[in-house]
């Protein structure tokens, strides 16, 4: 069975009105690595992953989910 880390980023986005392309300005990267994250095929560094929890307001395992 394969690791992998689920997130609500793409939910957490939206209800804060932000497109792909503001996140990915206000954190510091790609808006490419934005849709990267939101479809659940990148996961972030941990400096991305406080990136985004400090502009969500929210602890990072808020966002994101381990599942084995």
């Amino acid at each position: 069975m394969a690791e992998r880390v689920s997130n609500s980023v793409y939910m957490l986005r939206t209800k804060k009105g932000l497109t792909q392309e503001e996140l990915a300005s206000l954190s510091g990267v790609t808006r490419q690595t934005i849709i990267s994250i939101e479809k659940g095929n990148y996961t972030p560094s941990v400096l991305l992953a406080l990136k985004l929890a400090t502009i969500f307001n929210k602890h990072v395992e808020d966002i994101f989910h381990y599942e084995k």
